[in-house]
């Protein structure tokens, strides 16, 4: 259970669902041909869990005094896993993500995409050592990795299998996709300017250089507030303009329900936050919106076919 909290397999599962979701719950259903078998499937989301495993595990080393402080209760990296294990575990993830992502770039002949896995890995490994502590960059960069995450679906299934008779329909798959990115993108960042509210203590005394320690907590709230509030417009009118407008309206509720809904209550509800604990609520809800919007796609697609 020790070595499950290390690499945090909660969130690794929110993320190998997402990916799930976005092959099984949306490409699949669109009769289109794909470029990778459901095994070599399997190995990219492998790749990418491992890759994020380790970009925890190397968080969680480099984060041992701060997090001392800010989560004492918490702490695996020096108490039930020594310093020396997490590091062999860290390589070990790490490697093998990688190894399996050239494998991929090779199968589907495009030798560039081995790019993203690279990429990714010194990121993380970047953000823990020393990203993480410059205001905003840090935030940026775990926001980019998520989306990343969703982007290599786009990259390994469409685009190796686009041809000049389907490339406008796999176009239209990718865009899609690269909206669901972009979407995962925004509203990780602002959970990450959350999550540095909720750890501000630690990392001020660890003179770590975040928003909240620069500019404190209220102008920093004020901050995520105008960010969620105008996610939450751009929300609005997606669900609008792609959805009403075409009469699907069971995803629209589903969008109003658990997407926009919680979104305004983030943007309301932060304005006023002061404490760690209503912080860890707010970076709750953020995550359970990640997860929502993802399943949405699924959604959407039966409510196409329902109206089929």
């Amino acid at each position: 259970m020790k070595y499950l909290k290390l690499i945090r397999y909660q969130n690794l599962l929110l993320i190998a669902f997402m990916q799930l979701i976005l092959r099984y719950g949306f490409l699949k259903l669109q009769n289109v041909e794909l470029a990778l078998a459901d095994w070599q499937f399997a190995l990219l989301v492998l790749s990418t869990v491992f890759i994020a495993a380790g970009g925890y595990i190397i968080n969680d080393i480099m984060d041992q005094e701060t997090d001392n402080e800010n989560r004492p209760n918490s702490v695996i990296v020096g108490k039930s896993v020594t310093e020396n294990m997490a590091y062999n575990c860290y390589f070990g993830f790490t490697i093998i993500g990688v190894l399996i992502g050239f494998y991929l770039s090779n199968l589907v002949m495009r030798n560039s995409f081995f790019g993203i896995f690279i990429i990714s890995s010194v990121l993380l490994y970047l953000y823990a050592t020393s990203l993480k502590q410059i205001a905003v960059i840090g935030n940026i960069v775990v926001a980019l990795v998520l989306a990343l995450s969703v982007l290599i679906v786009g990259m390994f299934d469409i685009i190796p299998a686009t041809d000049f008779n389907n490339q406008q329909q796999m176009k239209m798959w990718l865009y899609i996709l690269l909206d669901y990115a972009v979407f995962a993108f925004i509203i990780n960042f602002i959970r990450e300017i959350v999550k540095d509210l909720q750890d501000l203590n630690g990392d001020y005394n660890q003179g770590m250089r975040t928003l909240p320690v620069l500019l404190g907590v209220e102008k920093t709230t004020k901050i995520v507030t105008v960010i969620s509030l105008l996610a939450t417009v751009a929300l609005l009118w997606y669900v609008n303009h792609h959805l009403m407008n075409s009469k699907l309206y069971i995803a629209t509720v589903y969008a109003l329900l658990f997407m926009i809904s919680p979104m305004i209550f983030v943007a309301i509800k932060v304005w006023s936050a002061t404490s760690s604990k209503e912080f860890r609520l707010l970076s709750t809800i953020l995550k359970a919106i990640i997860f929502f919007g993802i399943l949405s796609i699924f959604i959407i697609t039966l409510n196409i076919l329902y109206n089929a």
